[in-house]
């Protein structure tokens, strides 16, 4: 190799997939009122004051941060688990802040110290990033929802399982039933079960606790684990809640000894929250209005995109909790994609959540009210002049 190349460097790893969407972003910017781009769930409403407030008050921050989190994040995070998702008792010393969770879900195999012939199980219909953690270590990820799916062969090399419910992209929401059935698959071949748990506040129709509906399970619920964290990890953020994706600001909770590990790797690795952060992840924890009033804003949004999305001809399949809207229309996603483009819409294609999306788009509902009615209005106009 010649002195100054890089020729043979770098992870090989997929083309980042959304790359692909360039020209349909391209078609849909000549719309003559704009784009409406519900392609990607990134937050547009105001991070809630107080959480602003904290971080600001937090802003004198000269020294280190601790990896493990302070003792009153920890208990945040505790009291938010025993208030807001059913599990009480969670020792603080077994939850963790993460650098948002999309890293702790690429790096958790490698974590977790997996390699080439581990398996990584990942839903069917499943965020890439899960697939990219298993690539990273050499281990083959298979995509299934049950262990059931697979051959003795496979089953016995599985060493992680990913969970994502309310899933992304497809809005799938696990019963307790289903996700304890799970756990006890998992427990047999000693497996470690990881629920990506980031939409559960956002759960609707019987899925909705403020309309009479019950809440989305955790993992660690007792009604599932049994009891015991035991090969369980739990993994959220407060992304879309508390609209501070910006702020990169998660938490991971479970398994007494895997924590442990991973709190000492992550010491090793660097692998932080800044203080300020923290300071505002426990204000955020410890404040349920402003998450009522955000998911009150979804919800609105939600009900006036529905009716119009299928007054367009799309069928919505699942989508009983999250951030989107998992739709087909009988043909190829790229079709769908481009029909939509040319209203000036940009939806995110199926095929890049596995080849089961083949056929299937996501449409996010983090558009602003003028946005999202802006695209009400074309969708239901494109379907009056049919």
């Amino acid at each position: 190799m010649t002195a100054g190349t890089t020729a043979g460097f770098g992870l090989q790893l997929p083309e980042y997939p959304w790359d692909a969407m360039a020209p349909y972003l391209a078609a849909a910017a000549k719309h003559p009122g704009g784009v409406v781009n519900l392609s990607i769930g990134t937050p547009v409403d105001p991070t809630p004051e107080l959480i602003r407030a904290a971080l600001v008050a937090a802003a004198d921050a000269p020294g280190y941060p601790t990896t493990h989190g302070t003792p009153a994040l920890r208990q945040a995070i505790v009291d938010w688990f025993a208030r807001r998702r059913g599990v009480p008792g969670l020792d603080p010393a077994d939850v963790m802040p993460t650098v948002g969770s999309k890293e702790l879900v690429a790096w958790l195999p490698l974590l977790l110290g997996l390699g080439a012939g581990d398996v990584v199980v990942r839903p069917t219909v499943a965020y890439p990033t899960y697939d990219i953690g298993a690539l990273l270590v050499g281990a083959t990820a298979v995509a299934a929802d049950s262990l059931d799916e697979l051959d003795d062969a496979t089953r016995a090399r599985v060493r992680l399982i990913w969970v994502n419910s309310p899933g992304n992209p497809t809005g799938i929401v696990r019963d307790a039933a289903s996700l304890r059935a799970l756990v006890a698959q998992a427990r047999e071949v000693g497996a470690v079960v990881a629920s990506d748990e980031c939409y559960a506040e956002l759960g609707w129709g019987e899925w909705d606790p403020e309309r009479g509906g019950s809440p989305v399970p955790s993992i660690l619920a007792p009604e599932v684990s049994g009891g015991s964290t035991e090969n369980l990890l739990a993994v959220y953020s407060l992304s879309k809640q508390s609209n501070v994706a910006g702020y990169r600001a998660a938490f991971v909770a479970g398994d007494s000894a895997i924590m442990a590990n991973l709190v000492n790797s992550r010491k090793h690795a660097g692998m932080i929250v800044p203080f300020p952060v923290q300071e505002a992840m426990r204000v955020a924890l410890a404040d349920d209005a402003h998450v009522s009033e955000q998911k009150a804003l979804y919800r609105a949004r939600r009900g006036r995109l529905v009716p119009a999305l299928e007054a367009f001809g799309l069928e919505i399949s699942h989508s009983e909790a999250g951030l989107y809207l998992w739709c087909s229309a009988g043909e190829d996603t790229w079709t769908i994609i481009g029909r939509l483009a040319e209203l000036g819409i940009v939806a995110g294609p199926g095929v890049f959540y596995g080849e089961a999306g083949n056929g299937f788009i996501r449409v996010a509902l983090t558009g602003s009210d003028e946005r999202i009615d802006a695209a009400v209005g074309r969708l239901l106009a494109a379907a009056a002049g049919r």
